[in-house]
């Protein structure tokens, strides 16, 4: 962590008074919670704050009482000296749209970002941008309470697979053992994020899961949700990314394929890989992008097509990847 950058972004809240917090498009566990742990950062230094979200939350946060604090939509920019953008690689993958003039601090710990604010704090070695928004405790002066601690581990322990990724280093773990002295329990944070499936979300995963195919090499596992399956069990297409969780279990299994039909002939597709494989650079080729462990793209086409071809492709490069 830079002790500078984070000295500069201290300063810069601290002389500012009306902040907005916002995430990136299709949100997930450690935006979520990062952003509501710096908003009861602010909190306690006397801040007006807007939490804002463009997209809904996904399941389960959604549900979740704590998560009612953001906003979904647009951010009013009126009274505002000040946006922070979390995990956004520029302003547009926040899609706000009203903030073009006001001074930006932005925090990623993807490599891709490109340096769009005032202030640019990019840390590719953090397992989580919660991990880094700890690093501003100290410079903020305010004293951890038990709810940050718990929405920086939460948001940590999303990011890190709850802590299987390679993401997982020692300074993540160093920051999670001081969280956990803070008042965040793993146990309950464990309970909430991972024991929370509801009946239909199951069935849901038994019928993805039974599209499973493997490639001959036994190395790339390629699932499938149709629209007409995630709307008949009520959900969103990325409510259900733990399916890939399950189908990485799988011995030799080393990058997951993840076809998630939007609409007819859009697909997203998610990537979830162990080991060498890097779903990141997988994902770059078809312009998209992510971490090393999950990453992603948009693919249009009929399924048929993109099955046989996309597949083949990234086993190509997976091969690239292991010369190199």
């Amino acid at each position: 962590m830079s002790p500078s950058i984070r000295a500069d972004i201290a300063r810069k809240i601290i002389n500012s008074n009306g902040i907005a917090i916002t995430i990136h498009l299709r949100p997930d566990g450690d935006a979520i919670y990062t952003s509501l742990a710096l908003a009861a950062m602010l909190d306690l230094l006397g801040k007006k704050v807007q939490t804002v979200s463009h997209d809904p939350l996904p399941f389960p946060f959604c549900e979740f009482p704590e998560t009612r604090r953001i906003k979904i939509g647009q951010i009013e920019p009126a009274g505002l000296d000040l946006v922070i953008l979390l995990e956004c690689a520029d302003v547009p993958r926040s899609g706000q749209t009203k903030i073009g003039q006001l001074p930006k601090i932005n925090i990623d710990h993807h490599y891709s970002n490109s340096p769009f604010g005032d202030l640019n704090w990019i840390d590719p070695q953090a397992s989580a941008v919660g991990e880094m928004v700890y690093g501003l405790v100290e410079p903020l002066g305010i004293k951890i309470t038990p709810e940050i601690a718990t929405y920086l581990y939460s948001a940590i322990f999303s990011d890190t697979g709850s802590f299987q990724f390679s993401n997982t280093s020692s300074q993540t773990l160093d920051v999670s053992h001081q969280l956990v002295e803070a008042g965040a329990s793993p146990n309950a944070v464990a309970e909430k994020l991972l024991n929370n499936n509801s009946p239909s979300k199951i069935r849901l995963l038994g019928r993805i899961l039974s599209t499973l195919q493997l490639n001959e090499a036994g190395n790339i596992a390629i699932i499938t949700m149709l629209a007409r399956d995630r709307q008949e069990f009520g959900f969103k297409e990325i409510d259900i990314e733990d399916a890939t969780t399950l189908a990485r279990s799988i011995k030799g299994v080393e990058m997951v394929i993840f076809f998630k039909e939007i609409s007819p002939g859009e697909f997203r597709v998610s990537l979830r890989s162990k080991g060498q494989a890097n779903s990141a650079r997988v994902a770059e080729k078809f312009g998209g992008g992510g971490h090393v462990n999950a990453a992603g793209f948009t693919a249009y086409g009929q399924l048929e097509e993109l099955y046989s071809r996309i597949p083949a492709e990234i086993e190509n490069l997976l091969k690239s990847q292991s010369r190199l």
